[in-house]
């Protein structure tokens, strides 16, 4: 019998007890990565830098390219995420549109 210092977890789906670093190697893989348009990785609360005009539905607002977004949040589509603009709440921008800053 060999003795190891690694800790096992109870997998419910498979009713098997696994290796935490096996399970901790699943669970990275199934996260998701959300990239922008240069294929950095963004992440909640990133800043990002628009890299076009892009016109706001249902005002009459235009957020110019270079315009700023702070404290972007990530959705369960990866390619949106949502922010908050001067007072434009549920906005969400496409990953495409915009650079990490």
């Amino acid at each position: 019998m060999t003795n190891t210092d690694e800790d096992y977890i109870y997998d419910e789906a498979t009713g098997e007890w696994l290796p935490a670093s096996q399970v901790k190697a699943t669970a990275d893989a199934d996260q998701k990565m959300v990239r922008d348009s240069a294929g950095n990785i963004l992440a909640d609360g990133d800043a990002v830098t628009l890299i076009k005009d892009l016109k706001v539905k249902g005002t009459s607002l235009t957020l110019k390219q270079g315009t700023v977004i702070r404290s972007i949040r990530l959705t369960d589509n990866d390619e949106e995420i949502d922010c908050r603009y001067e007072g434009i709440k549920g906005l969400v921008l496409r990953t495409e549109f915009v650079r990490k800053r």
